[in-house]
């Protein structure tokens, strides 16, 4: 199987900086676009926009590129896959169409009936007021608000009582930067249980399941306050055993693609499926179409064997015939550092430092998701700023190697939750407790 000597890789965040460095420990000339002050260090930057596919277009047949990744689902959505497979150029992600299983959450629907894959009940309604009247007709109960379309991980609304969900509907409304995401609103039952995330692989015969994680999508410790696009996340988690990795496998994954397939819609890229482990088993809440971020970040930190061979594999549908995916016998833990005001409004420029004291610590990485050079140096220049990310031999060590390089970097008004993999933490105990106690002899 030939291996792609120069990638191209599209975005600009820390799931992009990730896949930028695994590439080149792999040993392939890498260029981003438009890339960030972290990927600049390791990468070429290239200073095209990551949803300007006509000009990526360009840059993959000027630069002769041999294998083209995309990061961010909106080019994925807005059809880049077609446009560079029409063009005789290789990339890796989903077509427009398949990308629709995140790009619309009402299709991601149709697609979990057909396939008989379990998932939250729901309505959709085609106008904020429908979904009101439909609200205050029902009974109140706690339910899930959902705009249909992207909305960078701030289109859900948990809520606990009618109240809540009819303020939710009117965000979703009134909202401008959820206007484009908003043509449909979904309300759903709110599942009860653990929420986790499994990643695959596929080229749209051959699955590849990827260890299990568990990211933190609320902006406070504790899982308060809004939601974001992600505040930190761990692998493996505890929460998801051989056992039931190899259930969501069966009932989840293949299926899905299984249903993809049969709606003439092959899925090829990465199948990202957001779990809710509920009494009655794991239940599927959302599909996305690539790399989570930061999910994508400890992942590619335990990954021992080549990310570029599985890429390559995928793309040539071959991943049938490629060695399976080697992973450190460690845990990982990235920790969001974000600008003061996430998960709103931001100022940027503020200077960042301690950078190199975190690089010099053993087992860190620091990905930039939103930083940028000015006059040489890496400033802020977003919400989410860093994914500080941490190998240990344990989880608790991990955990304690990523804060530590939290506690070196500083710029002005940043700030983290400071519980990433607490769950994962408390649940060992919880398992060691049951051991223990399961061994203990019994009165006679």
């Amino acid at each position: 199987m030939p291996t792609s000597r120069r990638v191209l890789v599209v975005g600009s965040g820390g799931r992009e900086h990730a896949i930028a460095w695994k590439l080149t420990q792999d040993g392939a000339e890498v260029l981003v676009a438009p890339g960030n002050a972290g990927t600049a260090a390791i990468a070429e930057n290239v200073p095209v926009a990551a949803t300007d596919i006509a000009g990526l277009l360009e840059v993959a047949r000027r630069r002769n590129v041999d294998l083209t990744v995309v990061g961010p689902e909106a080019p994925l959505v807005a059809g880049i896959v077609d446009e560079f497979t029409a063009a005789g150029l290789r990339i890796f992600g989903p077509t427009k169409r398949a990308a629709q299983l995140e790009g619309s959450k009402s299709y991601c629907k149709q697609i979990l009936h057909r396939g008989d894959v379990p998932t939250a009940m729901f309505r959709e309604f085609r106008s904020a007021a429908r979904a009101r009247e439909y609200l205050e007709a029902r009974e109140d109960v706690p339910v899930v608000v959902k705009a249909d379309g992207l909305a960078a991980g701030k289109g859900v609304f948990v809520c606990g009582d009618r109240a809540t969900a009819l303020a939710a509907v009117q965000s979703i409304a009134d909202d401008p930067a959820l206007a484009a995401a908003a043509g449909t609103i979904l309300v759903e039952e709110r599942l009860d249980g653990v929420e986790v995330s499994v990643l695959a692989i596929t080229d749209g015969r051959t699955i590849v399941t990827l260890p299990p994680l568990q990211d933190h999508k609320a902006a406070y410790d504790g899982d308060d306050g809004p939601n974001t696009g992600g505040m930190g996340a761990y692998s493996p988690t505890p929460f998801v055993d051989d056992a039931l990795l190899a259930e969501i496998e069966a009932r989840i994954l293949v299926p899905t693609v299984h249903a993809m397939r049969r709606a003439k819609t092959p899925f090829q890229g990465v199948l990202y499926a957001g779990l809710m482990l509920t009494a009655q088993g794991p239940k599927v809440l959302e599909f996305n179409a690539r790399f989570g971020d930061p999910e994508c970040e400890p992942l590619l930190m335990r990954l021992d064997s080549s990310l570029l061979e599985l890429l390559d594999a995928t793309v040539d549908r071959q991943l049938e015939s490629c060695p399976p995916p080697r992973w450190r016998d460690a845990a990982a833990v990235s920790v969001v550092m974000a600008s003061e005001g996430y998960p709103g409004p931001v100022s940027k420029g503020q200077p960042i430092r301690g950078l190199d004291a975190a690089a010099t610590l053993p087992d860190v990485q620091v990905f930039h998701a939103a930083t940028r050079l000015a006059d040489g140096v890496v400033v802020a220049d977003g919400g989410r700023v860093l994914a500080v990310t941490a190998l240990g031999s344990s989880l608790a060590r991990a955990k304690l190697q990523a804060y530590t390089a939290v506690r070196a970097i500083r710029w002005a008004g940043a700030w983290c939750r400071k519980d990433i993999a607490d769950k994962g933490l408390n649940r060992e105990r919880d398992l060691l407790v049951s051991e223990v106690a399961a061994e203990e002899p019994t009165a006679s």
